[in-house]
C-alpha cells in the first residue's frame, strides 16, 4: 500500500464514521418528520431529541475531517468535485445549517406555531440533506466529475440516474440506521412499546432499501457500467458481506436483540461503502485520475499522516467517551435541559 493509499484509507474511515453516526442523526430527523401530529408523535420526538441532542454536533466532525484531508492531500480532486458539484454541495450545506439552527432553537421557543415551524425545518432538512450528499457520491461514482475546475456539467453531474439512486439510498439507509439505533435507546429507557414501533419501522425500511438496491443494479448497469463491473467483480465479496450482515441485522431485529442489530447494521453499511471503494479502485475520479495521480507530494502526505496520527490520539478517545457516556441508562422523565448540547 502506497503512502497516498494509506492517507486515503484513513480519510475513508472518517467517511464511514460519518455515514454511520451522521446518517443515523439525519435518519432521526426523518422519523421526526413522520412521527405524526403534535400529540401522537410527542413520545417519539422526545426520544429522538434525547438520543441525538448530546452528539449531533460532534457527528459533523467526521465530515469536516473528510473534507480537510481531501482538500490537503488530494487538492486537485477536491477542486474538481466542489467546482463541478457545487450546487448539491451548497444545498447540502444549507440543509445542515437550517437543520442545526432549527433543532437548537425549537427547544427555546414557547409558542406552538414557532415550535412546529422549526420542527418542520429540522425534519425537512434531515430528509433533503442526505439526498444531496448521496447525489454527490453518485456523480463521482458514475464518472461525471472530470479533472479540472468546473470541467464537468454542473447539472447533469448530479441530475442523473446514478445520483438519484445514490440520493434515495442515502435517505433509506439513514432512516434505517436511525430506526435501529432508536430501538436500543427506547429499550434502554424501559419503553418497550416505543422500541417495537421503531423495530417495525426498521424492518419496513430495510425491505425498501433492499428493493431499491436490487433495482439499483439495473440502474448502474445502464448508467454507470464501470461501477457496476467493479461491484460485481473485485468488490463482490464486500457486497455479499453487506447482504449477509443485513440479513443478520433483520434476524436480530425480529428477535428483539437490538444491540446485535446495531452492530450488524453498521457492518452492512460499512461493507457496501467498502464495496464502492473497491469497485472504483485505483481511481479517485473515474475514469481518468488515479489515487497516485491525485495525491500531492510526499512531503505533504507525510505531514498529513503525522497530523492524522497525532490528532487521532487526542480526538478518538474523546469521541469514544462521548458516545459511551450518552449510551448509559438515562431517566426518561428527566427534563430536556439535562440532555442539551448547548
Amino acid at each position: 500500500m502506497t503512502l497516498a493509499e494509506v492517507v486515503l484509507s484513513i480519510m475513508f474511515v472518517g467517511l464511514i464514521a460519518y455515514a454511520l453516526f451522521g446518517g443515523a442523526d439525519f435518519g432521526a430527523g426523518i422519523w421526526d418528520l413522520l412521527a405524526g401530529g403534535t400529540r401522537r408523535g410527542a413520545r417519539q420526538r422526545d426520544l429522538i431529541e434525547r438520543s441525538i441532542a448530546p452528539i449531533w454536533e460532534a457527528n459533523h466532525v467526521w465530515l469536516i475531517f473528510v473534507l480537510v484531508v481531501l482538500w490537503t492531500a488530494f487538492s486537485g480532486a477536491f477542486a474538481a468535485v466542489v467546482s463541478t458539484l457545487y450546487i448539491p454541495l451548497t444545498l447540502a450545506a444549507f440543509g445542515m445549517i437550517a437543520r442545526g439552527a432549527a433543532f437548537a432553537f425549537r427547544k427555546s421557543v414557547t409558542t406552538l406555531g414557532m415550535r412546529r415551524s422549526l420542527g418542520a425545518a429540522f425534519a425537512f432538512s434531515s430528509l433533503v440533506t442526505p439526498y444531496f450528499l448521496g447525489a454527490v457520491v453518485g456523480g463521482v461514482a458514475s464518472g461525471r466529475v472530470p479533472p479540472g475546475i468546473a470541467a464537468g456539467d454542473v447539472i447533469t453531474s448530479w441530475v442523473n440516474p446514478t445520483s438519484v439512486l445514490g440520493g434515495v439510498l442515502a435517505i433509506l439507509v439513514c432512516a434505517y440506521l436511525a430506526a435501529v439505533f432508536l430501538c436500543a435507546d427506547a429499550r434502554r429507557e424501559g419503553d418497550d412499546v416505543l422500541a417495537d414501533q421503531f423495530r417495525l419501522r426498521a424492518l419496513g425500511t430495510a425491505a425498501l432499501t433492499g428493493l431499491a438496491g436490487i433495482a439499483g443494479l439495473f440502474v448502474l448497469r445502464a448508467d454507470a457500467p464501470r461501477l457496476f463491473d467493479g461491484l460485481t467483480g473485485r468488490a463482490l465479496p464486500a457486497v455479499l458481506l453487506s447482504v449477509v450482515a443485513g440479513v443478520a441485522a433483520l434476524v436480530a431485529l425480529a428477535t428483539r436483540r437490538y444491540l446485535p442489530a446495531r452492530a450488524m447494521s453498521a457492518l452492512a453499511v460499512t461493507a457496501i461503502l467498502l464495496g464502492w471503494a473497491l469497485a472504483q479502485y485505483p481511481y479517485l475520479l473515474l475514469p481518468e485520475v488515479t489515487i497516485e495521480e491525485a495525491a500531492r507530494g510526499r512531503a505533504t502526505l507525510v505531514a498529513m499522516l503525522v497530523a492524522l496520527v497525532g490528532g487521532a490520539a487526542i480526538l478518538a478517545p474523546a469521541l469514544v467517551y462521548l458516545y459511551v457516556l450518552f449510551q448509559r441508562s438515562a431517566d426518561p422523565h428527566a427534563p430536556p435541559s439535562r440532555t442539551l448540547s448547548r
